[in-house]
């Protein structure tokens, strides 16, 4: 697989674009179904970039909807080859949340919310360790092993020459006072957020306690964005069991305006250095 191939993204280019040409056909996903004796199911999976798809079906898929140009054809069934190929976090065995590393490798900004825990890629090692314990019962130690490299190798995104992720981050003020692995793996945590921090492509605000109520009250979310038009943006919830991936523009639009409201009523990210600096002191005071 080539470097620059993102399967996650590719499956969502050739879904939108399959949509697109069904719906200036005129066809509906039933209709496309009983035409090419497949389930109206599948139909709607391929065009929401939750299936792979084949380089025959995209032919055919084509062919139905009466696309003349080959060139298209043969881009189509490019992005059909990429979609089933695999991402490089696949190599680490069973990480089941790669559909959402796939898009945050491609995204060019990601406004995060976090009610509990500092975000994966601002972790530092300690603390990742840490979390993967506490958070994944009964873990084997190659599973975690696994998990940790994983989190650790996103944050290159971080590091993009020229081209870093642009991270916005909301804390909820509990992420700084919770202990998590010890009081000396807190204070390196925190020594590290301030120094990702100060840095241009990355913004950190912590919401006080005493905000009370506020839309974040519901738990964490992404919202992910990208620089190719066609993209269209997408809220990740994670889950346990099940993570959630909303892409219709009214939810996204909904979530857009909930990070607004956290991000005014955090602090601002100078008072936020300020409030884990004190908190940093706080854990290097052995008393």
């Amino acid at each position: 697989m080539g470097i620059d191939v993102n399967p996650t993204v590719s499956r969502r280019r050739l879904g939108s674009e399959l949509r697109r040409l069904r719906e200036i056909s005129g066809m509906t996903t039933q209709q496309v179904a009983e035409r090419l004796l497949i389930s109206q199911p599948k139909i709607s999976l391929l065009e929401n970039g939750r299936r792979v798809v084949k380089p025959r079906d995209v032919r055919d898929l084509c062919g139905l909807y009466g696309v003349q140009d080959q060139r298209r054809v043969e881009h189509l069934m490019q992005l059909a080859g990429e979609s089933g190929q695999q991402g490089w976090w696949n190599s680490y065995g069973d990480i089941p949340y790669g559909a959402y590393i796939g898009l945050e490798a491609e995204a060019a900004a990601i406004r995060l919310y976090e009610p509990l825990v500092v975000p994966g890629l601002l972790q530092t090692p300690a603390y990742a360790r840490a979390v993967i314990a506490g958070t994944i019962p009964l873990i084997t130690p190659e599973k975690a092993a696994a998990r940790l490299q994983v989190r650790l190798r996103r944050q290159d995104r971080l590091r993009t020459p020229g081209n870093p992720l642009r991270l916005w981050v909301v804390l909820d003020e509990s992420v700084l006072r919770r202990v998590v692995g010890s009081r000396e793996v807190m204070r390196e945590q925190l020594d590290h957020l301030t120094h990702l921090s100060a840095q241009p492509h990355i913004t950190v605000q912590v919401l006080p306690h005493d905000v009370g109520a506020h839309p974040g009250v519901s738990g964490q979310f992404s919202l992910l964005e990208f620089a190719e038009a066609g993209d269209v943006s997408v809220v990740y919830l994670e889950r346990f069991t099940s993570d959630l991936y909303l892409e219709k523009r009214s939810d996204v639009r909904l979530y857009r305006d909930m990070y607004a409201h956290l991000q005014a009523q955090a602090l601002s990210p100078d008072d936020t250095r300020y409030l884990v600096n004190e908190v940093i002191g706080a854990y290097a005071d052995p008393g």
